[in-house]
């Protein structure tokens, strides 16, 4: 289900006692060829961890060996000793593995400005090298769990060749990315451009448009690499539609796993003058406080939405805003339509339609309830 069931990969996820618990808390993902593909997308946010910044550089290249990453502490804001210790693991696996350091990608969840045990990280590391296999995707999923409830791995199948993932995260989901780290695979033979431009075109429909809390992450990290051990070449069409579905499932694992969350809710904004102002619209709401406790409460608040809507600066006319909640037409022409009351919530998937009558374009963003359990569990998260 994994990341090794592509042709070319192992991986391992062991306990480096970075994490309290015991639990597992080191994945290692080595590709072992023939080809060193890869491509990367980063968070935006500018205040980024040492990992982050290690393998934006990494990266540029287009190849990778390797991907390793530790939950239990996110190494950002811990000064010159955190980049030290990036560098450190980047110089170890690479070592091991055959590869030069700046063939490894290095990524970190966690607590910020909280510096681990160097020592443990780097054992850590010899053991999962140890561990490689084809059989432990599992594991490595496992390993880079921080408040999720359960690892989430995710596989499509092609003629031929497949696609490979596994992600973390629950909270501060938020573009761009969402507070998570993905590493999906592939054994398509496939060249650096067509890997780019896959991942970007896949992480910009799904991942991107994943907006749980409106809080933005230092450490997020998606990568995708192809070993090309399938033999068989794929297009960038090809490559993308697979990897999009990969993303999409995982997207919605995220979203389902989000902290403390009752719903999950799509807001799709139709007939906008772009998709930029459905898209705009669609955070506004998804963001909107207000907005998420209704839904929490099981209120078909409409006007939560048209509020919302109103402090973007996408087109339309306030007074021929349509709203629809679990397919009832709630508000028509910005007007009271059938009665929420008519409203059922049935389950955790709520639906939000919002027509801006301003165009054709469309857009839809992904996002979550705000309840008690999320306050106590980023109340408490640091203690």
């Amino acid at each position: 289900m994994s990341v090794t069931f592509p042709a070319g990969f192992r991986a391992a996820g062991v306990t480096a006692g970075l994490k309290d618990s015991g639990n597992k808390d080191l994945a290692l993902v080595v590709n072992d060829g023939p080809l060193d593909v890869a491509a990367a997308v980063f968070t935006s946010n500018r205040c980024k961890a040492n990992p982050v910044l290690w393998s934006e550089q990494a990266i540029r290249d287009g190849h990778a060996k390797a991907v390793v990453l530790n939950s239990g502490g996110a190494n950002c804001y811990t000064g010159a000793q955190g980049f030290q210790t990036t560098h450190a693991t980047a110089e170890l696996v690479g070592e091991l593995v055959g590869a030069g350091a700046v063939d490894v990608i290095v990524c970190s969840t966690g607590l910020i400005g909280v510096n681990f045990h160097r020592d443990k990280l780097l054992e850590g590391v010899r053991v999962a090298a140890d561990q490689l296999s084809r059989d432990g995707g599992a594991d490595a999923a496992e390993a880079i769990m921080t408040t999720d409830t359960h690892s989430k791995q995710s596989l499509v199948r092609t003629e031929g060749w497949s696609v490979g993932g596994m992600a973390k995260g629950a909270g501060m989901l938020a573009p761009a990315l969402a507070t998570m780290l993905v590493v999906i695979t592939t054994d398509a033979v496939v060249d650096t451009e067509i890997c780019d431009e896959a991942l970007r075109a896949a992480t910009a429909k799904t991942f991107d448009r994943l907006d749980s809390d409106g809080c933005q992450s230092t450490n997020d990290t998606v990568v995708l690499m192809a070993s090309g051990a399938s033999g068989v070449s794929v297009d960038a069409h090809e490559l993308t539609a697979a990897v999009t579905n990969v993303c999409q499932d995982l997207a919605m694992q995220l979203l389902g796993d989000a902290e403390g969350s009752a719903h999950e809710i799509t807001i799709e904004v139709v007939n906008a003058a772009s998709e930029a102002d459905a898209l705009e619209v669609g955070r506004a709401v998804a963001r909107s406080s207000l907005f998420k406790c209704a839904i929490y409460g099981e209120d078909p608040n409409w006007g939560r939405v048209l509020a919302a809507a109103g402090t973007t600066k996408a087109v339309f006319e306030p007074h021929q805003l349509d709203v629809a909640i679990n397919g009832v037409q709630v508000c028509t022409g910005g007007e009271p339509d059938e009665s929420p009351e008519k409203v059922v919530f049935d389950g955790r998937a709520v639906n939000v339609r919002v027509d801006l009558h301003a165009g054709a374009e469309s857009g839809t963003i992904w996002t979550n309830d705000l309840t008690e359990a999320y306050v106590h569990e980023n109340s408490a998260y640091s203690t």
